[in-house]
């Protein structure tokens, strides 16, 4: 091994290794080796015997025996019903309701519908401030969120394009982390800074996105890169159509749907991965892109926000390898498959169905599929849209009888958006990090909840069931 001079600075501060052929090649067998082995130790070492949680009575994944959720904290923005528990506390399932600031988001998105209006504004001021806006209002709040579409000076080419990420959602989080530097007052956390910079996170998220997907095309797929300036007097729904198609078109069905698919990701209550982790990061009074960034890296996941992710490529899986998919027999008989881990991922989960509260029905699903359908009939996609009204239906009886199970299945909004996504030719690598962008009203209004109402520092408490050891010298190991 070689310790070479630096030659810009001619000293050794700054030194590069140089290791032959051989030796590199042994090391880095050294290392997957010793990777491998460790890692099958961890494997052993942290599981966990699942006796311990009834011993200890611990809620796992904060959740009682019966499956009903555990409360850790009071919220006023978003309210999830799914269930009812009975006298002897027993859940009893119930058609699936989604409130904001205790409106039923059903009367919101036919309020929208009725007035063929965009409505993802007017629903994040409902989040962010408590109450729903009149006419004035929200003129003015679409204004001030219009003056931030355009990202600050340069920081489209330093953060962005001169740095990219073959993953959307990490450079959306890595930006969010970025605009620190660019903020004069980022560590304040009064009401009004706090307010100030959700507001321009807001008006900057489909620019982050599209930069970060066009980024990621050029850099990593050998695309053609095509960046344009986002439009301060369009809604949400019609810059991110705008900025991420090459030409810049779309149609006002699309941008209205899209419209709608984001008023139904915008909020989800307080106990949902992302919105709890908005509220523990933000209880320790840090900063703002630092609290948003953790929301991210929550939705990133595939059992949290990157589930919708795996509707798309199910779907295009199921495409793939069924030659009619009018075919219903065909499309079941591939769906035992994929139950079986005989298909698609070897799961054995068809995605887009259950949920972890909505026992009878997702409202958001059955919103989403009322516009689905028109959207299917404008584009001439009945047979796509049927074939998702089929696995709707069919898939919860197969999952049943596959698996011996009677619990129910009801289509989940991802089975819906991976449909709309798929009709507005949205890329997957996009699909999650346009439901951050839903979701970032959410947030905020989380974020500012938690810095006015609780506080205080989250301390969740751990049980330690690891006993005490002796400890042996290395000597005599």
């Amino acid at each position: 091994m070689i310790e070479k001079k630096n030659a810009k600075n001619n000293n050794y501060n700054e030194s590069v290794l140089v290791t032959n052929p051989y030796e590199a090649a042994m090391n880095q067998e050294l290392e997957k080796s010793f990777v491998q082995t460790m890692a099958d130790h961890l494997a052993e070492s942290n599981a966990m015997d699942s006796s311990l949680y009834s011993k200890y009575d611990v809620k796992r994944g904060l959740r009682d025996s019966n499956g009903a959720g555990v409360v850790v904290g009071l919220t006023r923005i978003g309210d999830v019903q799914g269930y009812e528990v009975n006298e002897k506390k027993e859940k009893v399932a119930v058609d699936g309701k989604l409130f904001y600031r205790g409106i039923d988001v059903e009367d919101i998105v036919n309020s929208c519908l009725s007035d063929d209006r965009f409505g993802y504004e007017e629903t994040s001021y409902l989040l962010l401030f408590g109450t729903l806006p009149n006419k004035q209002q929200l003129e003015d709040f679409k204004k001030v969120v219009g003056l931030k579409r355009e990202l600050p000076l340069g920081f489209a080419r330093d953060m962005i394009l001169t740095a990219p990420s073959k993953n959307v959602m990490n450079k959306l989080a890595r930006s969010v982390l970025a605009l620190y530097s660019y903020d004069e007052n980022p560590d304040d956390v009064s009401i009004e800074n706090v307010l100030r910079q959700s507001i321009n996170l807001i008006g900057y998220f489909p620019s982050l996105i599209a930069y970060g997907y066009q980024a990621k095309r050029s850099y990593y797929d050998n695309q053609s890169l095509h960046i344009h300036y986002p439009d301060p007097k369009l809604s949400t729904a019609e810059n991110i159509l705008r900025l991420m198609r090459p030409m810049g078109e779309y149609t006002d069905i699309e941008a209205k749907l899209l419209d709608i698919s984001m008023i139904l990701h915008a909020e989800h209550g307080g106990g949902n991965n992302s919105s709890f982790t908005t509220h523990v990061v933000s209880s320790t009074a840090t900063d703002t892109y630092s609290a948003i960034a953790a929301a991210v890296g929550s939705l990133k996941g595939p059992k949290h926000g990157g589930a919708n992710v795996e509707v798309l490529e199910m779907m295009a899986d199921i495409k793939a390898n069924v030659k009619d998919i009018t075919n219903y027999k065909e499309v079941e008989n591939y769906l035992i498959k994929i139950l079986k881990g005989e298909a698609n991922d070897g799961s054995g989960l068809i995605y887009g169905l259950g949920h972890a509260v909505y026992t009878v029905s997702d409202p958001r699903a059955t919103l989403l599929k009322k516009m689905a359908k028109k959207l299917a009939e404008d584009k001439d996609l009945l047979d796509d849209f049927m074939l998702y009204d089929f696995i709707e239906h069919r898939a919860p009886i197969l999952f049943m009888e596959s698996k011996g199970t009677s619990k129910p299945m009801p289509a989940n909004v991802d089975l819906y958006s991976g449909f709309v996504y798929n009709a507005l030719n949205i890329p997957t690598d996009i699909a999650t990090p346009i439901f951050a962008c839903s979701r970032l009203s959410g947030w905020c209004a989380h974020r500012i909840e938690e810095l006015v109402a609780a506080g205080k520092i989250m301390r969740p408490a751990y049980k330690c069931v690891q006993p005490h050891l002796e400890y042996t010298p290395l000597s005599k190991r």
